[in-house]
């Protein structure tokens, strides 16, 4: 009886509380190229962030690091943060993230994107 009432509750609990921020789209996007360096690098994710405790870490391929400053969300979308980035010379860039959502699910990833000469 516990059993039947405990799973019946658990399918009431609405699917979006078992959610995670995931990457859904990023500016420079995942694997582009970009013909000039860009001043910020804007992450979406599938659900609001919070910047406090998000992590993301802009490097080259000597891991010399590029963020000039702490993620923000950028307008009024809590899905979408911001990071200010140092001038780039032209080479790929590796973007390390550490997303925290709103419910408190942490996940994280990674990919790369080149500043052409």
């Amino acid at each position: 009886m516990k059993r039947t009432l405990l799973a019946a509750s658990l399918l009431l609990i609405p699917a979006a509380a078992f959610a995670h921020a995931f990457l859904h789209e990023a500016t420079p996007g995942v694997g582009s190229t970009v013909h000039s360096p860009p001043q910020s690098l804007t992450l979406l994710y599938t659900e609001g962030v919070e910047p406090a405790f998000t992590t993301v870490a802009v490097t080259n391929a000597a891991g010399t690091h590029f963020e000039a400053g702490r993620p923000q969300h950028t307008a009024d979308d809590p899905r979408q943060i911001a990071v200010p980035l140092k001038p780039m010379p032209p080479g790929t860039y590796t973007v390390d993230w550490h997303a925290t959502s709103v419910d408190t699910h942490k996940t994280q990833g990674h990919f790369s994107f080149t500043v052409a000469p």
